[in-house]
Order: structure tokens, then C-alpha cells, then sequence
């Protein structure tokens, strides 16, 4: 991977981080990569390019991690049905969503609830790698190495 200039991490991280807030916030909204973009005023490729350099993920499978591990909550938590659940993180087909939540947590939506696990899975998720992990200073490990490649091959 070359080696980026720290302005260019730092945009990325900022782009990054901002996204993640609108998903976090709008994840039960009709999403979309463009949305996003417009949202954070960036442009598609430069949105997709923060995903995968500093959440090492994409877009989607970031959508997804966050719907399923709200979903997980809300069966784990309320007396709501599946259907109402699939409706509360985003979903237009109970199917549809149901199909996802057996592929994130290896279970049915129904025998997820039923076993009263909480989480069926660990915490990393199966779709992407977005883990939010930060290190003390509020980088991210993989921009903290790019910034790290930077300042060596400066000194």
C-alpha cells in the first residue's frame, strides 16, 4: 500500500467517522453509499475509499453490522415480533431480513429471541471488519500506521 500523507488519513478519518455517525443514527432509513456522500459533502469513491482504509469494511457491510446488531438487541430486549423488529432496523421484507439475521448471527431471528442468549455471535462480525477500535490518541490502528510509514520514511 503507498504511503499516504497525514492531511489525506485525517480526511478520510473525519469522512470515516461522520458516516458512521449517520448510519448509527439513521440505520432504520433507506441508506445509501450516495447519501452518505452528499451528507459528509464527499464524493462516492472518496467515501468508499474511507471505509475500507481506515474501517477496513465497505458501506454495506457496515449497514448491516449495525441493523443486525440492533435487531439483536431489540429481540433480545422488547416483546416485539420479528416482523416489527425487520420494520424497526430498515427492512421492507420480514424475509429478506430474516435471511440476513440467520447469515450475521448463525441463527433465526426466532430461535435467536427463543434461546435468550443476548448475542448468538462474538463481537467480531461476520460481514466486515469494523470493529471500532481506537487507540488512545483517537486514531485508528490502521491510520496510525499509515501516519507511522509517513514520519519513518521522512526521518
Amino acid at each position: 500500500m503507498p504511503t499516504q500523507r497525514p492531511n489525506t488519513v485525517r480526511h478520510r478519518t473525519s469522512l470515516f467517522h461522520d458516516a458512521v455517525a449517520i448510519v448509527e443514527q439513521d440505520y432504520a432509513t433507506d441508506l445509501s453509499l450516495d447519501d452518505i456522500a452528499r451528507r459528509v459533502a464527499s464524493s462516492r469513491r472518496q467515501l468508499q475509499r474511507a471505509y475500507a482504509e481506515i474501517g477496513q469494511t465497505t458501506f454495506r457491510d457496515h449497514l448491516t453490522r449495525v441493523r443486525m446488531q440492533k435487531a439483536a438487541e431489540m429481540l433480545a430486549t422488547r416483546a416485539l415480533t420479528v416482523r416489527e423488529v425487520a420494520h424497526r432496523v430498515g427492512y421492507r421484507q420480514p424475509a429478506q431480513f430474516a435471511k440476513a439475521f440467520r447469515r450475521y448471527q448463525g441463527v433465526a431471528p426466532s430461535d435467536f429471541r427463543a434461546s435468550g442468549r443476548g448475542f448468538a455471535r462474538p463481537a467480531a462480525p461476520r460481514f466486515g471488519r469494523l470493529d471500532g477500535r481506537l487507540l488512545p490518541d483517537g486514531r485508528s490502528p490502521l491510520e496510525a500506521r499509515l501516519i507511522g510509514r509517513r514520519i519513518g520514511s521522512a526521518a
